[in-house]
Order: C-alpha cells, then structure tokens, then sequence
C-alpha cells in the first residue's frame, strides 16, 4: 500500500533552507530547495514584540514622490488660474 500516488505530486525536499531579508535563516520542508522571505518569526512584530517600519518596495516614496507632484501640479494650475484672472481683470479695466 502506497502513501501517495506516483507521478503526480511535485518533488519534496525536506532540507529546503530559507534566507530571510534580515539575515536569518533556517530549513524547513518544502517543494523548492531554497525560499527567499521578507519577513519571518526573527523579525516579525508579532514574534519579537518591537513594532518596526517594514517598506520594502519603496512605497512610502512612491507615495510621496506622486504627493509632491499632485501638490506641483496644483500650485501651478493656481498660477494659471491668477494669471488669467489677471489678464481678464486688465482687460475689463481697460475697456
């Protein structure tokens, strides 16, 4: 009597090792030979009790980046706008 069927299942590696962005590692099983994380129970708020800034894809910059250049894109649709009260304003006083 067979535990699996042959064939159809991936391979198992049972000393798959695992490399954290904090520079733990560990083995575990697994069905690839090596795993990159982000996060494990090293470094993890939950497991260490620290609460920590965790931006790994730079979206708080992405963020910011698009803020700065909605705030430009105000002030100069602002300059545009007293710029042509301006000119309309001369021109009813000139009239």
């Amino acid at each position: 009597m067979r535990a699996v069927k042959e064939k159809i299942h991936p391979k198992w590696f049972p000393e798959a090792k695992v490399h954290c962005a904090c520079g733990s590692a560990f083995v575990t099983g697994s069905t690839m030979p090596e795993i990159a994380v982000e996060i494990c129970s090293a470094c993890h708020p939950l497991f260490t009790g620290q609460q920590k800034f965790v931006d790994t894809a730079g979206r708080v910059d992405k963020f910011n980046q698009r803020v700065s250049a909605a705030k430009k894109k105000q002030d100069e649709a602002a300059a545009r706008k007293a710029a042509k009260d301006a000119q309309k304003a001369a021109a009813e006083a000139a009239v």
